[in-house]
């Protein structure tokens, strides 16, 4: 497996034409025609934000196949496995990489870092209605300008400007999907998440493995785990390991008052290693101790 520590090593491998600028990469479908990188599969110290839809071949990143029968915006971001494999574009598109160097000394550099998107599977990319895919071209046709034509001592800000917008409508866009999924899809996010959570208790598996983990009950959904974050997030303001403490909190509530075991029992029965961070986590979350809490109910 290649690793591209540049975007030129990775034009000069796949046979691409050399890019104007050492750290930044734009490219349409049209220019592409057939994408089969070097090696099928790489990693690169950059990032990726393509628009696009595939007539043929595959593109994987992380466990799953992108899904080539939608038009749709993906996020690849540094070191991240890629695979692609002798991929035809059809319809409009474009590619950009851009080195991560590229961001250094702008706020850009640490901003982008708070995308959840750039952790998605690819079979969570970015489906755009008509009229976001036009703001999406908007943005890509100033920066290709500014890549194009006459670069000078402004051109870097303003191209880094137009890749926050495009980040930040993305981000929007997102949201917007994640509202649709949650109206059009049978059973919201959140319900999907407690059914596994409490399958997880009824087999018992939280004596055996411990406390469920929010790595596992991504993989339970299908999902990534910062997907599924982001998307409890929209739906109900909380994360999956927020959502995580509510449950074990509710339960802890429930044994203290309906039996007679004593804190350290309670905090085994639901799989916590240690009755200290039990304690801990009851107290940030209810703002008392499990004894203060079944003292003052029991009164």
């Amino acid at each position: 497996m290649n690793h591209y520590k540049s975007i030129t090593e990775l034009h000069e491998k796949s046979s691409f034409e050399m890019p104007k600028h050492p750290l930044i990469s734009l490219m349409t479908c049209k220019e592409l025609m057939t994408y089969s990188v070097g090696e099928d599969r790489f990693t690169g110290d950059f990032y990726m934000v393509a628009l696009k839809k595939i007539k043929s071949g595959h593109v994987l990143y992380g466990k799953t196949k992108y899904d080539h029968s939608n038009g749709s915006a993906v996020f690849m971001k540094p070191r991240q496995i890629i695979e692609v494999s002798n991929v035809q574009f059809a319809e409009k598109g474009f590619v950009m990489f851009f080195h991560e160097d590229y961001l250094s000394g702008h706020h850009l550099y640490e901003q982008i870092k708070k995308y959840g998107y750039f952790e998605y599977e690819i079979n969570e990319a970015l489906h755009i209605s008509p009229s976001e895919e036009l703001i999406l071209w908007e943005l890509y046709y100033k920066i290709r300008k500014e890549y194009d034509e006459n670069p000078d001592e402004f051109s870097r800000e303003i191209i880094l400007s137009h890749i926050d917008s495009i980040l930040k409508y993305s981000d929007r866009f997102y949201k917007r999907q994640f509202i649709d999924r949650s109206i059009n899809v049978s059973g919201t996010m959140l319900k999907k998440f407690q059914k596994v959570v409490d399958n997880y208790f009824e087999k018992d598996l939280h004596l055996q493995d411990g406390l469920p983990t929010v790595n596992y009950l991504a993989d339970k959904l299908s999902v990534s785990t910062r997907y599924l974050s982001d998307v409890l997030k929209q739906e109900t303001g909380k994360t999956a390991l927020e959502h995580i403490h509510i449950y074990l909190i509710k339960e802890a509530k429930n044994l203290l008052l309906s039996s007679e075991n004593n804190v350290s029992g309670i905090a085994y029965d639901l799989g916590f290693e240690s009755p200290s961070y039990f304690t801990r986590l009851f107290k940030k979350i209810v703002g008392l101790t499990p004894v203060q809490y079944r003292e003052n109910v029991n009164i």
